[in-house]
């Protein structure tokens, strides 16, 4: 007899081999129609999986995670499928998953315009509606690679060529449409129905400048109406909120072919970079950090010896000069061993934080690219920590509780937390894991944070908590992290004086609140759909007169309010245009300001101004010492 566990710890027998849909079958038909896919001794499988021995086994549905990538995965296989239909001289090439959904490239001769998108999408259902068996067949190499060059699938043939040739290959066939995959599959294309095609791009075969310029056509795909609904609704959203979009209107930043992947930060722009820093500055004087600033050019010898020129070379830039090469440093982390390293450390200066707003360059894929969230030229909030091994577990919790502060300070309130482990590739001795990913785990329990594992995650040197934030809008964004590594100081030669007299390696805890400065003001513009709190504000008050009359009036109050606030001049500008108010209203109200003052002769004769704030609330008359108190008090809370 064969015995099927099933996750709730029940067995089911069977007298011989069953199938992965039989066994669904078995407990009952609404779970047969349900199931997309099964899970056996933890892989996934097609429904159509034999089980030939004592297994556990799972059966996924669209409700699971598993279930949605499998939905994902098919939903590929059918966009090339209703291609191949609507544009039968089209060569398809690889269809993977991504975030939210999948793409497919293809060669074609001409692009693919909206019209095609919308024929394509349409066909994809009417597929989709013929419920067409989704089945799995498996071929030698050589036969498969003769049976797509004999379809004219020449990038499919060149792919199968590259696998050994003593592999068997497998295909997935739905109705006319037969194509090279690992799966596994929904069981039918019926099993597809919330899906939307999202956009063309270019895309370079096997993703090397040198070859052929593909199409890649984007689509998501999801479980139900509700939720494909949802993502879409998110989608309009974000779109509203991009922040290349609100840098253009704003005038914050721009961002220039002469200098690709850099920023070109204009006053109002640099005026909130400014505050994000200043702001981050005072943290690490708060909080026992050492600011310090290395150089932008390091020798080669250096990056050989932290082994980046060998493992991170392509995306260095590199320069020669009087025969020596170097490299722009990609990361702060080896100038702060060498500053560590000047002078005798002792264990009393442990645990030693040094902080830096450090200037860093990475060749990133110019096609990788994308406004300022992800650029080649950055700057980040970095900082090291020298401890030792049982310094690691107080050091996250403090870390982890400033964090915490100044993602609030921002505006983000909802953090993911998780816990990188060990990877099969490793250095180290498995204690030392142990103990490494123990105090990580033990400072988040301490900090009062509900965490997830992300097995086999870490460095191969070190494990790593990651702090994720969710925006306004449900969106993700990893920022912060903390890494353990007794790696680098190995490599570099660092040491302290321990209290036994002898010479000793410091862990070094890698650790950034914001990261990128740039990516992350990107996201705090995005958070804020760039209506920037009251303190990060480029323009925080616009003074507005009403006739001539009042224009000194207004000059005076924007004089008072710069200096109205004892370590706080407030960013104040006038308008005074012979415009109307309402325009002048309308304007500044675009530009997001927090607070509008409009002056006519009733508030000049009053010494009084009237208030507008943001959202186009009207606060009413007040005087400027009111109004002052107002602003004073969103400035302390951050709001």
């Amino acid at each position: 007899m064969l015995h099927i566990t099933l996750p709730d710890g029940s067995q089911r027998e069977f007298p011989g081999p069953v199938t992965v849909a039989e066994v669904a079958a078995s407990i009952g038909a609404g779970l047969a129609k349900a199931a997309l896919g099964g899970k056996v001794d933890g892989k996934l499988v097609d429904t159509s999986f034999r089980i030939e021995q004592n297994a556990a086994l799972a059966i996924v549905t669209a409700k699971d995670a598993d279930g949605l990538e499998l939905i994902r995965h098919s939903t590929a296989h059918l966009l090339a499928y209703a291609v191949k239909e609507l544009f039968p001289e089209a060569q398809v090439t690889i269809g993977p998953v991504i975030d939210n959904g999948f793409y497919y490239d293809f060669s074609y001769k001409r692009p693919f315009t909206p019209e095609d998108l919308a024929a394509i999408e349409k066909r994809m259902a009417e597929l989709a509606a013929k419920d067409e068996p989704v089945v799995r067949r498996v071929l030698p190499r050589d036969e498969a690679v003769a049976y797509f060059k004999g379809l004219g699938e020449h990038y499919k043939a060149e792919i199968i060529a590259s696998i050994p040739s003593n592999e068997d290959v497998s295909l997935y066939r739905e109705g006319n449409f037969e194509d090279l995959c690992r799966g596994p599959h929904v069981p039918s294309t019926g099993k597809l129905k919330h899906f939307k095609l999202m956009k063309v791009a270019g895309a370079y075969w096997r993703g090397d400048h040198r070859n052929e310029m593909l199409q890649r056509v984007y689509g998501t795909a999801w479980a139900n109406k509700e939720d494909l609904q949802n993502y879409l609704t998110m989608l309009e959203e974000a779109e509203k909120r991009d922040h290349r979009k609100l840098g253009r209107e704003l005038d914050l930043f721009h961002l220039d072919e002469h200098s690709p992947g850099t920023v070109f930060w204009h006053p109002k722009g640099w005026t909130v970079w400014q505050e994000v820093e200043q702001y981050m500055r005072q943290v690490y004087r708060d909080n026992g950090y050492l600011e310090v600033k290395g150089p932008q050019i390091l020798d080669k010898s250096l990056w050989e010896k932290t082994g980046h020129w060998d493992k991170y070379r392509e995306n260095m830039f590199v320069t020669e000069s009087e025969k020596r090469d170097y490299a722009l440093k990609p990361m702060n982390c080896p100038g702060h061993m060498l500053i560590f390293k000047q002078g005798i450390k002792s264990y009393r200066d442990l645990p030693l934080r040094y902080g830096e707003f450090g200037n860093c360059h990475r060749n990133e894929p110019s096609g990788g690219l994308h406004g300022i969230m992800r650029v080649r030229g950055f700057t980040q909030d970095d900082g090291h920590i020298f401890c030792t091994e049982d310094q690691i577990q107080s050091e996250v919790v403090a870390f982890t509780t400033l964090l915490q502060k100044v993602y609030k300070d921002f505006g983000f309130t909802n953090i993911i937390y998780k816990l990188s482990t060990r990877p099969e590739k490793r250095i180290g001795s498995d204690e030392s894991w142990d103990r490494a990913e123990n105090a990580l785990a033990d400072g988040l329990r301490a900090s009062g944070c509900e965490f997830q594992y992300l097995p086999g995650e870490g460095a191969f040197y070190g494990p790593k908590i990651e702090y994720t934030l969710k925006d306004a809008i449900g969106r993700e964004w990893q920022c912060g992290t903390i890494q353990v590594d007794p790696n680098l100081p190995e490599r570099l030669d660092v040491e302290y004086v321990g209290e036994d007299g002898n010479r000793h390696r410091p862990i070094v805890l890698h650790r950034a609140i914001v990261g990128s400065l740039e990516r992350f003001i990107g996201i705090l513009i995005e958070q804020h759909a760039g209506a920037l709190p009251v303190w990060l504000a480029p323009t925080q008050v616009a003074v507005l007169n009403i006739t001539d009359a009042q224009g000194d009036y207004c000059r005076e109050i924007a004089a008072k309010l710069k200096k109205a606030l004892p370590n706080q001049d407030l960013r104040v500008v006038t308008d005074l245009r012979n415009e109307k108010i309402t325009y002048k209203i309308r304007e500044h109200s675009l530009q997001k300001l927090p607070y509008i003052l409009v002056a006519g002769d009733k508030e000049k004769a009053a010494g009084a101004v009237a208030v507008r704030a943001r959202g186009n609330k009207d606060l009413g008359v007040m005087s400027l010492d009111a109004f002052v108190q107002l602003i004073a008090a969103d400035l302390a809370s951050k709001v």
